[in-house]
């Protein structure tokens, strides 16, 4: 099912660009719940504290830094790479190749990105995974945003300088509507992935805010069927 919403069109896109995780493989596969369970072990191990204990602090982290990472680094000194090379250190089988949202893909004009929270290591396993990576020109990870996280503006601003994007000729599809904000002011065409209604999935209730904002021009539960609508309409 996709909701669909008065504003802004695709006729004008040149670059598109997705969120990797939960926006281009389904919230239910929970494979971002792994990664969950190894932030709280880290956090739990470096502050040396309770699960429970760290568990909200990771959260807290997490909502108020953008990712429990830069909060890690910024009250405690945490370095980037142990908590990257910890954190996404995790089973991605529970992937299965997607050949149609590959196909989709392929099939939409101009350049495709990545523009993630995440790191190089873990995007391109998920990419390969899926079946999807020779579709994506380049990724743009946390490492490159200088560990500045979305939906921090100066991540969009390092992101769009270093791959030449014109945000006035690109979409941005994500699973957090707060991370659509900046792009849509700066001029992007936004769609927010949100959660297949029939499916449990893990989240947080703030994170599943936002599909009603000004801010949001699309909404969809299904990425592929979206994207083969818009592919059709061409």
């Amino acid at each position: 099912m996709t909701e669909p919403r008065p504003t802004r069109s695709f006729a004008h896109i040149e670059t598109w660009v997705f969120d990797l995780d939960n926006t281009l493989y389904p919230h239910h596969v929970n494979l971002w719940q792994q990664v969950d369970d190894k932030i709280r072990d880290f956090v739990a191990t470096f502050l040396k504290v309770p699960p429970e204990q760290a568990f909200k602090i990771q959260k807290d982290y997490y909502k108020r830094y953008g990712t429990t990472m830069r909060g890690m680094m910024t009250e405690h000194g945490v370095h980037a790479d142990d908590y990257l090379a910890y954190v996404h250190a995790i089973d991605h089988s529970p992937l299965e190749p997607n050949p149609e949202m590959g196909a989709e893909i392929a099939l939409l004009p101009g350049r495709k990105l990545i523009l993630t929270n995440g790191s190089v290591a873990h995007a391109g396993a998920v990419l390969e995974r899926l079946g999807i990576a020779s579709e994506f020109e380049a990724i743009f990870d946390i490492i490159a945003a200088d560990h500045e996280p979305k939906p921090a503006p100066q991540t969009y601003d390092r992101f769009l300088k270093l791959h030449g994007v014109d945000p006035a000729k690109a979409a941005m599809f994500e699973d957090l509507s707060r991370n659509l904000v900046v792009p849509h002011a700066l001029g992007m065409t936004t769609v927010l992935v949100v959660p297949d209604g029939a499916k449990e999935v893990v989240r947080e209730d703030w994170e599943l805010e936002g599909r009603d904002a000004d801010f949001v021009d699309h909404v969809t539960d299904d990425l592929t069927g979206f994207l083969a609508a818009l592919n059709v309409g061409r």
